[in-house]
């Protein structure tokens, strides 16, 4: 290996801690807040406003971090994202500490915005990677957070009740460490300088009408937003059928372990069957989950259900990543990136908001069948794909 490869992998891997750091404070806000959106407003169909104005602000983010990506680089943006999700964590601490609903949407709002610039760390992967490293580094740092996937819940189920009878101020306070520990890893990252745009300016609507980017769009919309909107109603759920925080906790990291832990395999996998069977086998996966999760409503059904749904969605979403490359050139790469994470984060805040109207209106089990639909609708999109992209048959 030359010390040009090895340098590569130590950013991949930097690159992999970061992500890692920042998704533990996501996790842990998934276990929490539909719970405390549920005690603190008087409206309980609001129960998921907080997690829906956390994806709004990750939609917002992704234009403006696509300008300050090309005017200041990738690591001048990395530390802006660290920096407001230090501010969510303190801002979710405070209308905790008051019991203010408005306070905890606010710091949905800082860590919202934090989480969409570090939504990029996929593509600063692919672009300090080789190409033949380069589905096995984007999976890699996707996979980061299997490590938030462990530690995230376990920090809400040691800490929800450290300044009882005020509950999760503890919590926030712990993540309130990670984007510091974050701001260290990215003092000395080095990442390779994004192309220069070229004299010719490729219009965003021509990059967004190209058919292989209107399928990574569409695949990396279903798996979230199917994904979304089941895992943010769990926890409530949960909580009607009897279940204690610890026990949402936990199948919540079932489910984020699942998410994460097959990105060290997934570039295998797409190298080897080609990323069109692993979006198709991630939809197969995400609907094996509705059928678990309308089976019944047992510990198992929410934790298998869950963990089926997390393995779907990463077949789903790192295969659509991966396509995603192939919709542009070098030099329009951050405004494919942009383009593409406003429209799946805009479908997340849709589901994270629908998912707590959904529930209270119409039921776990309505839920879960609305999965189906969407589901299908993306397994059809690829099928044409993979049929216009067959070579037609040489005439006799």
């Amino acid at each position: 290996m030359t010390p040009e490869e090895r340098g590569m992998r130590r950013t991949v891997w930097r690159l992999f801690f970061c992500q890692a750091l920042l998704n533990t404070t996501l996790v842990g806000q998934v276990s929490m807040a539909a719970l405390i959106g549920h005690s603190l407003s008087a409206d309980k169909s609001l129960a998921t406003l907080p997690m829906a104005v956390q994806m709004t602000a990750v939609m917002a983010a992704s234009i403006p971090a696509s300008m300050i990506f090309a005017r200041w680089g990738r690591r001048a943006g990395f530390l802006l994202g660290a920096v407001l999700s230090l501010a969510g964590s303190l801002t979710f601490a405070a209308g905790v500490a008051m019991g203010d609903f408005v306070t905890y949407c606010s710091g949905a709002v800082f860590a919202g915005l934090g989480i969409g610039i570090g939504q990029h760390y996929r593509f600063a992967a692919a672009e300090a990677a080789t190409p033949e490293y380069r589905p096995r580094a984007i999976a890699l740092v996707m996979a980061g957070p299997v490590l938030s996937a462990i530690f995230g819940p376990e920090i809400v189920k040691h800490t929800h009740a450290a300044f009882a009878p005020t509950l999760f101020l503890g919590t926030y306070l712990v993540l309130a460490v990670l984007p510091v520990m974050c701001l260290l890893l990215l003092t000395g990252l080095r990442l390779p300088p994004l192309p220069a745009r070229g004299a010719a300016h490729t219009p965003l609507l021509e990059i967004m009408r190209r058919p292989q980017f209107i399928y990574a769009a569409a695949a990396g919309m279903v798996s979230y937003g199917a994904m979304n909107l089941a895992m943010t109603a769990t926890p409530l759920e949960m909580m009607l059928c009897g279940f204690g925080v610890a026990s949402s906790a936990t199948v919540i990291q079932f489910h984020a372990v699942s998410m994460f832990a097959p990105g060290f395999f997934t570039g295998h996998l797409i190298t080897r069957f080609g990323v069109r069977r692993i979006i198709v086998a991630g939809a197969a996966l995400i609907a094996a989950s509705v059928l678990v999760a309308v089976a019944g409503k047992e510990f198992w059904h929410f934790a298998t259900g869950l963990a089926l749904l997390g393995i779907g969605w990463n077949f789903m979403f790192v295969g659509a990543t991966n396509l995603l490359g192939t919709a542009h050139r070098p030099e329009e790469r951050v405004k494919a990136q942009a383009a593409n994470d406003f429209l799946i984060f805009g479908t997340v805040a849709g589901t994270a908001f629908l998912s707590g109207f959904i529930h209270a209106r119409l039921g776990w089990e309505a839920l879960n069948l609305l999965l189906l639909p969407t589901l299908l609708g993306a397994v059809a999109l690829i099928a044409w794909q993979t049929a216009r992209a067959r070579p037609a048959p040489a005439a006799a």
